[in-house]
């Protein structure tokens, strides 16, 4: 929390996924990128309900952590609904960024595998020591994966695995200014929106590759950064089974220490690793965000 101000949102503890198929994603996140379980089980029913997604309870679920070990974890809920989603194409949360430590050598490893590279490595435009792909994952997800080289004089998180954790969260809607006003009551430094080319938007939606498109940045602790897209005309709200999270990319959670952040919300136990007391809302383009505080 800040010194008598406005309270800070912390870092990223979790991105749960509603995928068709947990044994699929277990099989891939742990062969190919080294990620391994941590906790397993049935959706329990108060959890589901404080989801505002009471249909998902008894579902199963299954939550991976990196081989670092650093407690950003990616959690898996089961649910037919998903089948088919394609991510960078409705609003909500659409990408997943995960800090490596050799982007070439991982894109060399994923060639035959269940993940498939829509943005080949390539070094960024204004900062060239850092090179990234993009990647679609086994229940359509988009990942993308980023080696962060010395000298850019920016303050990002390292991989401390070859594959690390994940230290970027995106979401996309056709507000750019509502999506940031979900954020307006933290501390967090923002940097405002900038309009560049974002080639995989562009391809999932049919634009031609030079389209620039607005996003912004909210930074959190330890080069950690949320980052929101302003999406095309093209691109819809993210339809949901009924009492059910979207498919796909569906929630974030960040650790959070001021109970003012929980005022007026639902608590209940956080299903994470550590336990903590957890409270969820939607933003502006239908994504949920859920706040993860101390027990």
């Amino acid at each position: 929390m800040t010194e008598g101000g406005a309270p800070l949102l912390g870092t990223i503890r979790a991105v749960t996924h509603v995928v068709p198929d947990l044994a699929v994603i277990r099989a891939a996140y742990g062969s190919v990128l080294g990620y391994q379980p941590v906790d397993e089980g049935i959706l329990p029913a108060d959890t589901a309900a404080a989801w505002g997604a009471p249909a998902m309870a008894g579902r199963r679920y299954l939550t991976l952590a990196p081989a670092c070990g650093t407690p950003a974890w990616l959690r898996f809920v089961e649910s037919p609904a998903a089948a088919g989603w394609q991510a960078l194409t409705t609003h909500g949360w659409n990408a997943t960024e995960i800090v490596v430590q050799d982007v070439d050598a991982l894109a060399a490893r994923l060639e035959g595998s269940a993940f498939r590279v829509i943005g080949p490595p390539k070094s960024l435009q204004r900062f060239p020591m850092i090179r990234a792909m993009q990647v679609l994952g086994p229940a359509g997800e988009c990942l993308y994966l980023t080696q962060v080289g010395p000298g850019s004089g920016l303050d990002l998180a390292q991989a401390a695995a070859f594959v690390g954790h994940v230290f970027i969260v995106v979401a996309g809607g056709p507000d750019l200014g509502a999506l940031f006003a979900t954020y307006a009551g933290f501390a967090n430094a923002i940097d405002p929106p900038v309009s560049t080319r974002v080639q995989v938007i562009s391809w999932a939606n049919g634009l031609p590759p030079e389209t620039e498109h607005a996003h912004g940045l909210v930074k959190l602790p330890r080069g950690t950064l949320i980052e929101l897209d302003a999406y095309p005309a093209v691109t819809q709200p993210r339809e949901a089974a009924p009492g059910e999270l979207p498919p796909g990319m569906a929630m974030v959670s960040f650790s959070v220490d001021d109970p003012r952040v929980f005022a007026g919300l639902r608590t209940h136990a956080a299903l994470l690793p550590g336990g903590g007391t957890s409270a969820c809302l939607q933003g502006a383009a239908g994504e949920w965000i859920e706040f993860v505080g101390p027990p």
